[in-house]
């Protein structure tokens, strides 16, 4: 059976998990054909060697159109079906995007069918949340296993003005979860980031004990000073 063990030491986003798949092994275009059959147009993904506090890791950046459309958790999931993807793949992603859409109507106070997408950003957010479900199918990951969960501290700007750190989407779906706060002062787990943890992972209080597959690091936007900013993957055969 293969696993994988995310070490969110440095929080976690969409972007990063990406850049980690691709890191750990993963070839791009295999993550960009998934993101292909969405049907959005523009919508493209471009990955870099990088270092962050002198580690070396891999960046993944999501382009998209400037004025991509707003889109409900509805739009969302018929996209997903409409788009052919491998059965496994497609159900990750729609249990990361109801898991999303559970936690945003609460914080707005409205249903499920209210919530729109605009504040994680509907495009990339589907690239991010698609591409990492077929990132883990590529490696045949069955089990995901989480750490703690650097959540970041100080404040964000976000659709609804300065808010303090963690988002209130993402404090509400890492409820129950083991968090902490280190490094810089600034947002380290998003909302879509904290998704995909919740979603497809299981928080364990220790590592697994794994044979050694691969291990990959998705480095995050900022490379703040003293600080790697990254999240690390370990892949391997559970013991």
């Amino acid at each position: 059976m293969t696993a994988a063990y995310v070490d969110a030491a440095s929080g976690v986003s969409g972007d990063m998990f990406l850049g980690a798949l691709v890191d750990a092994g993963v070839d791009l275009g295999v993550l960009q054909r998934a993101v292909d059959r969405l049907g959005v147009d523009g919508l493209r993904l471009t990955a870099v060697t990088t270092r962050r506090n002198g580690v070396a890791a891999t960046k993944v950046d999501v382009t998209y159109p400037v004025q991509d459309e707003v889109r409900g958790l509805r739009e969302v999931l018929a996209i997903i079906v409409a788009s052919g993807l491998a059965p496994d793949v497609a159900a990750a992603a729609t249990s990361v995007f109801r898991r999303l859409a559970a936690a945003e109507a609460v914080v707005h106070g409205v249903s499920v069918d209210e919530v729109h997408f605009h504040e994680v950003g509907a495009a990339d957010a589907l690239a991010d949340v698609v591409g990492t479900a077929a990132g883990l199918h590529e490696l045949g990951v069955t089990r995901l296993f989480v750490g703690s969960v650097n959540v970041g501290s100080g404040t964000v700007a976000c659709e609804h003005g300065v808010l303090p750190v963690p988002a209130p989407a993402t404090a509400r779906l890492l409820e129950g979860w083991r968090t902490h706060v280190a490094g810089p002062a600034r947002e380290l787990t998003t909302p879509t980031g904290a998704a995909l943890l919740t979603a497809l992972g299981r928080q364990v209080a220790a590592p697994p004990r794994l044979r050694g597959l691969s291990c990959g690091r998705g480095a995050g936007r900022s490379d703040p000073p003293g600080w790697a900013n990254l999240l690390r993957l370990v892949v391997g055969e559970a013991a």
